[in-house]
């Protein structure tokens, strides 16, 4: 099992968590907190290969991924009440997710022989994309959307995973920073509370 395969397992497993976790707190049932953990695991990698034109669609092809994110969810629906601190679950799972989805879109577009720009875009549509719809199906502003530095972190871990390969890194070596880099980016900026401007709607009244 090679490196990034390794990664894109704990990425649906920790996105599939995410997602049920969300689907609880909402009030969700079993069937819910399924389809919402696996909406959330599988999304971006779905949006993904749509846009580069990469088919068939990885869980389409390995159909083993969603019998994965299921049986994630379900385990997390089990085991959620004894998770006292549920929502610093919550965002550290999701981080996980998103710096590790965004690494592994990166290499898909990579492998597509896709322009370095492309490529990191299509890191971030990975990473962010399945959160998004997670959000839209539980009528909330999507956190992508928000002040919290979501996209931004994708955006960090896409262009530094590309700028070490470019440098001559290894790709094993070059993931593993990225990664590491991405989610420590993460946690501090929730740490933190570090935010993008927000504008209001007091900020557009003299527009009226």
């Amino acid at each position: 099992m090679t490196l990034l395969h390794t990664i894109y397992l704990i990425a649906i497993t920790a996105e599939a968590m995410s997602g049920a976790i969300m689907g609880m707190r909402k009030g969700m049932d079993l069937f819910g907190i399924c389809l919402l953990g696996s909406v959330t695991a599988l999304g971006g990698g779905t949006a993904r290969d749509i846009l580069l034109g990469h088919y068939p669609v990885g869980w389409i092809a390995n159909p083993e991924y969603l019998t994965f994110t299921i049986g994630a969810a379900i385990v997390t629906g089990f085991i959620a009440r004894h998770l006292h601190h549920l929502r610093m679950v919550f965002l550290l799972v999701d981080g996980l997710g998103l710096v590790a989805f965004t690494v592994i879109g990166c290499d898909v577009a990579m492998s597509m022989g896709s322009h370095p720009s492309i490529v990191v875009l299509a890191g971030v549509i990975t990473g962010i994309f399945g959160g998004l719809l997670r959000d839209m199906l539980c009528t909330q502003v999507p956190m992508v959307l928000q002040r919290e530095l979501y996209a931004t972190v994708a955006l960090f871990t896409g262009l530094l995973y590309v700028a070490l390969l470019h440098a001559g890194i290894g790709s094993n070596s070059a993931s593993l920073l990225a990664l590491g880099s991405g989610f420590l980016f993460r946690v501090l900026a929730v740490a933190f509370h570090w935010r993008l401007p927000s504008f209001q709607d007091k900020d557009i009244r003299g527009l009226d």
